[in-house]
């Protein structure tokens, strides 16, 4: 009888990195884990090395620590003798990491995924449709292969004769910009049950942020963050984000992410909700309205009328839901229909991706106000 044998899998070094690179890769995912705490990732650092070899006899940690002080990756805690923290080149480091981990794989996609419908001589970039030539169109867009070969399709081949009427012409596309709004689930529940669901949420966030900013500089990415209440976060506050002893204020949220694309010029404006639970609180003046039995309809109702006037805006809103119960996904498909928006049931591990591909599609359409 044939079978298999399981035994533990332990990935091989990169030989094509050096000890320092290797080792870096590990510490920038546990900065991320540990919220940017640089004590507690270099403990844990530590104590895989011991479980599991990462060093040799000729490059230790402590080698690595003094390295990363030396090429600008953590510096001493002037506020709190004895320790270190992280610099905004450690901060740029995370966000890289996050986006090569999770957009990783579209590094060989076809160039031209951002475009819209529409089209016309004066557009950004050109296209694979052809039509005849009109006036106005520039040199550029001409089709020399394809106009000679009309031309001798209908004149013939004995003399080479070119008209107006032959010109084929390459298709110029417009390329559309976005306003987005980032919308990250921080209550409690986010780190419940022994699952850590805030560290994918947060590799999500910073990698949309690296891509925006150095893909699409022409798009603006806010980020906001909800439980009890909503507040704005910066970039580079991302990898120290934690969750709190927090309800689910979702009201909040939509309300913060709907004045910020307010603000906004672009025709194109979106929000994405990372989120693992129902909507569990309001704020009636100073005073918190919570429940976290069931669906509450004073706090559903609300949520849904939101969830209209961002339709009414024509702000489409996509969530992603990182929880599977079947009394959550009644209250996400009831929400999504309210606001003609899209709903996606992910796991932790293909959040970035789906993320990523409805970015990409909401960049093609032109929301006219």
């Amino acid at each position: 009888m044939q079978g298999f044998r399981f035994t533990k899998f332990v990935p091989q070094k990169d030989k094509s990195k050096s000890d320092f690179e290797n080792l870096l890769n590990i510490f920038t995912q546990l900065l991320t884990i540990t919220a940017g705490d640089v004590g507690e990732a270099l403990s844990w650092l530590t104590n895989l090395d011991k479980e599991y070899n990462l060093t040799n006899g000729k490059y230790g940690i402590g080698d690595f620590i003094e390295d990363l002080k030396k090429k600008g990756y953590i510096e001493e805690d002037e506020q709190n003798k004895g320790s270190f923290k992280i610099t905004a080149k450690s901060e740029q480091n995370i966000r890289k990491s996050a986006l090569e981990e999770i957009f990783g794989k579209l590094k060989k996609a076809n160039k031209g995924d951002h475009r819209t419908t529409y089209s016309g001589n004066n557009g950004d970039e050109l296209s694979a449709d052809m039509r005849e030539y009109q006036f106005g169109d520039t040199l550029d867009q001409i089709s020399m292969t394809d106009s000679i070969r009309n031309a001798q399709i209908n004149h013939g081949t004995s003399k080479f004769f070119l008209t107006e009427n032959d010109l084929e012409v390459v298709e110029k596309e417009y390329k559309s910009q976005t306003s987005t709004v980032l919308m990250i689930d921080i209550s409690h529940s986010m780190i419940l049950y022994g699952e850590d669901r805030i560290t994918p949420a947060k590799k999500v966030g910073m990698a949309l942020a690296e891509l925006i900013t150095t893909k699409y500089k022409k798009d603006t990415l806010d980020i906001i963050v909800f439980g009890n209440d909503s507040w704005q976060i910066q970039i580079k506050d991302l990898p120290y984000l934690q969750v709190g002893p927090y309800h689910t204020n979702t009201v909040a949220g939509l309300e913060l992410a709907m004045d910020l694309l307010r603000r906004r010029k672009n025709p194109n404006k979106q929000i994405f909700m990372i989120t693992d639970g129902k909507p569990t609180c309001i704020k009636e003046g100073i005073r918190y309205y919570k429940n976290s039995f069931g669906l509450d309809n004073k706090i559903l109702n609300k949520t849904l009328t939101l969830a209209a006037q961002c339709r009414k805006l024509k702000i489409p809103i996509t969530t992603f839901m990182i929880a599977s119960d079947p009394y959550l996904k009644e209250f996400v498909r009831e929400f999504t229909r309210v606001n003609n928006g899209n709903a996606y049931y992910s796991s932790l591990k293909g959040l970035g991706n789906l993320i990523f591909e409805d970015y990409r599609r909401n960049r093609r359409k032109n929301f006219k106000q």
